[in-house]
């Protein structure tokens, strides 16, 4: 039996299915790789059931065939509108006066105990930080003394309903969810440097329904947002402007593409034939620019705004770190510092081995995270069983023995 970690990256325009396995290194070895156009996905929310459940199933199926694994369990990256986030705060006094996992375990749950509403269910509780007897700035207080252990947290919540829509979808293949995880938490676990979650920077996913940001500062998570906008408004956009259909206005953004207008030469066309015309017509590059220029912008300035009013702008001298598919469109890297006025880069999953032709790009950070995620976190291991084009699945429940076992799974 060999442990192998398996992630479900379920996105606005693709999912991914990725079979993982840790070589004792910083490299991850892919063994399988299973990439299925979505259908019955908008901004990150199912909107047809029957058509997202077949869409993760044929996925799961070409991630099986391609690793000769059958997939019985695996972690899910969720994002959307629905998600949202709250700080609270815990106390509990110190048993034996001296910090044990115990007392950790019962401060965050004193923490989590805020009045969150019944229609939501938690995802994450980031430790922002601890304190003892009034002295703050405490990573790790296990085996400190004291008499009264605080922290401070940031809890991620998202839709019940949404939520137990995407684990049937899941279901439908199979597979067990054994955790939900934010798309920018996991994104940052494929791109984002140690340096930089210690002075402070923010990640960036721009996919084609959302766009997901978190921002790190002292090595922690201290907040988290969800934009519902992305990818698929430039294309929308660009589908208008030029009266094309939108599956020909996806082709062009890829092919013709550009985030800056003043960049693009005046005297530079490409062809197309829009709506109405009965042959080819010339399209001049800046055009097209102008038309994706407005709406990237747009995308940053909301970044802005919302990094602004978490009150964390001036503590991000790392700058903002960007990925996800549209971080792949020409000059975007200079439009995002512009309006932003911090510096950016530009990230792509790094250290990674076997099956990886298609994943050295932005596109793939949150699928690739994932399993970064997992295996950074030892009860977090997806267990899969060898065999080859089986569909035969053993439903593994997840057995919490203790209330330990719950926060490692709900903990960053």
């Amino acid at each position: 039996m060999e442990e192998i970690v398996v992630g479900i990256d379920v996105g606005t325009t693709k999912i991914c299915t990725l079979v993982g396995r840790f070589d004792g290194t910083d490299v991850l070895h892919i063994l399988g790789v299973g990439i299925e156009p979505t259908t019955g996905i908008k901004k990150g929310i199912i909107v047809d059931l029957e058509a997202a459940s077949h869409a993760i199933v044929r996925s799961v199926e070409r991630a099986e065939q391609s690793s000769g694994i059958e997939i019985a369990s695996a972690i899910v990256s969720i994002a959307g509108a629905h998600v949202s986030s709250i700080n609270s705060r815990g106390a509990v006094g110190i048993s034996g006066e001296i910090v044990d996992e115990y007392d950790v375990i019962n401060v965050l749950e004193a923490a989590r105990s805020v009045a969150i509403p019944h229609n939501r269910e938690v995802i994450h509780i980031v430790k922002r930080g601890f304190s003892i007897d009034g002295q703050d700035g405490i990573n790790e207080p296990i085996g400190m003394h004291g008499y009264k252990l605080e922290v401070e947290t940031h809890i991620i919540t998202a839709g019940a309903a949404t939520v137990q829509n995407l684990r049937e979808c899941v279901g439908a293949a199979g597979v067990e969810v054994q955790q939900f995880v934010l798309n920018p938490l996991a994104s940052a676990d494929a791109v984002l440097t140690k340096n930089e979650r210690l002075m402070g920077a923010a990640v960036c996913d721009i996919g084609g329904g959302t766009t997901d940001m978190a921002i790190y500062v002292d090595g922690n998570v201290w907040h988290t947002m969800v934009l519902a906008v992305g990818g698929n408004h430039v294309t929308s956009d660009i589908a208008h402007g030029l009266r094309l259909p939108v599956s020909q206005a996806e082709e062009i953004k890829l092919q013709q593409g550009y985030a800056i207008r003043a960049e693009v030469g005046a005297e530079d066309y490409f062809s197309v034939r829009p709506f109405g015309e009965d042959r080819d017509v010339n399209i001049n590059k800046q055009e097209l620019a102008h038309i994706i220029e407005a709406r990237v912008e747009e995308i940053f300035e909301l970044a802005l705004q919302e990094i602004k009013r978490s009150g964390y702008d001036g503590l991000l001298p790392a700058g903002l770190v960007l990925t996800g598919g549209v971080s792949a469109l020409p000059a975007i890297r200079g439009l995002a510092s512009d309006v932003l006025n911090m510096s950016v880069r530009i990230a792509e999953p790094e250290n990674i081995s076997g099956m990886v032709d298609q994943l050295h790009s932005p596109a793939y950070s949150t699928a690739v995270g994932l399993l970064r995620w997992a295996l950074s976190r030892e009860d977090n291991f997806v267990k899969a069983k060898n065999g080859r084009n089986s569909r035969k699945k053993e439903k593994k429940g997840v057995k919490l023995d203790s209330a330990k076992n719950l926060f490692k799974r709900l903990l960053p």
